[in-house]
């Protein structure tokens, strides 16, 4: 009983050190060093509780004790996530699980959490999505369902935090087809949208980018586009395998702005994961890009890329498997291998798209779980 005890206390003590941690408003107060000393610890924590995390760890023989910088902690891939339990909750401690999203027949990543799991997870996602896209006096209109309807969504989790936390109106005009798949509804969303623009009210439109694409062409069909009010903005999210045809992300843009009248600055790309906690976007809604089709995650958060053939950092520029390191990912695993490829420029990174061997990914590919 006392070392239980003392094991959970040891957990609250590591859960506040990343509070603490993305509680800070710039980069690690400490350097790499703080970031550093409570990578290493959630490791140690991670190997102890993780099973299939230690024996993959042991596989490659790497424990908490033979590494001393955070870059060399072993990255589980997210395919492990398919297959097996990554988790330190017990089973009575699961009280939510968040599925990946993909086709039908797909098998879907189970990412699990508890209370406490759920407030790191919501701690993480608010100060970086309103350092990007502040919604403060905007309507806020979700191309999802909500959350009753899709409880093992991360994205829509997502969502519904932030029209809790948002001020003002919020509707999902998203619904789930019989056959699990998400669709948007045209007449719900045209009220949302219209009452808005009827009281000069800027919007704040997040979604899918498969949502956007069927929205967009039945606009253009209809031959009704919608001029939003000016300070609106747009966060799009996701891929479209198998739910609408494919579209660059720069002519996606160029068709909100064409239908929606939303210029290219107040439209954001989100880049995350149910396997991850922490989120990263592309830029500001309302400020030019320096750099476009950057992404950065938040300074609490560490990437590498990784080159397929050496399994070493690849050279700027040059295209690896991207590796993030998210401490709010406590209770299953900080270092996670992801399927995506990337390329790092300056302090941020280009997505180029999946690895050969890696299946679809992506919030808006979402079937029945």
């Amino acid at each position: 009983m006392e070392s239980e005890r003392q094991a959970v206390e040891s957990a609250s003590e590591l859960q506040e050190r990343v509070r603490a941690l993305i509680a800070q408003t710039g980069p690690d107060v400490d350097g790499d060093a703080g970031f550093n000393r409570l990578a290493l610890d959630l490791f140690r924590f991670q190997f102890e509780r993780v099973p299939i995390y230690r024996r993959v760890c042991e596989m490659r023989g790497v424990g908490p004790g033979g590494i001393d910088h955070w870059s060399r902690i072993p990255a589980l891939p997210t395919s492990a996530f398919k297959e097996h339990v990554v988790s330190s909750l017990a089973e009575s401690e699961r009280s939510r699980v968040f599925h990946s999203s993909g086709t039908t027949g797909h098998v879907p990543s189970r990412h699990y959490h508890s209370a406490g799991s759920l407030s790191l997870y919501e701690a993480s996602l608010l100060p970086w999505f309103e350092r990007h896209f502040p919604v403060a006096g905007a309507a806020l209109v979700f191309l999802t369902p909500p959350a009753d309807l899709a409880p093992h969504s991360s994205l829509v989790h997502m969502f519904d935090t932030i029209r809790r936390r948002g001020a003002g109106d919020s509707l999902f005009a998203g619904a789930v087809e019989a056959d699990g798949s998400w669709s948007v509804d045209f007449n719900r969303l045209a009220a949302a949208v219209g009452g808005a623009v009827a009281a000069n009210r800027p919007v704040g439109l997040l979604g899918t980018a498969f949502s956007f694409v069927h929205w967009l062409d039945h606009l253009a069909v209809k031959k009704t586009p919608q001029r939003l009010p000016a300070g609106s903005s747009i966060l799009e999210t996701g891929g479209y395998k198998g739910r609408s045809r494919a579209v660059a992300r720069a002519d996606l843009r160029r068709l909100m702005t064409k239908h929606l009248g939303v210029p290219e600055s107040r439209i954001v790309a989100e880049y995350g994961m149910s396997e991850l906690s922490s989120q990263a976007y592309d830029g500001v809604a309302g400020q030019t890009r320096q750099a476009a089709g950057l992404f950065r995650f938040p300074p609490w958060v560490r990437i590498r890329i990784i080159s397929p053939e050496t399994g070493a950092d690849a050279a700027s520029g040059e295209t690896g498997l991207l590796r993030v390191f998210d401490p709010a990912n406590m209770y299953s695993v900080m270092a996670i291998q992801t399927e995506d490829l990337a390329a790092s420029r300056g302090d941020g990174f280009e997505l180029l798209g999946r690895a050969e061997s890696a299946g679809p990914r992506g919030c808006s590919l979402m079937a029945a779980s």
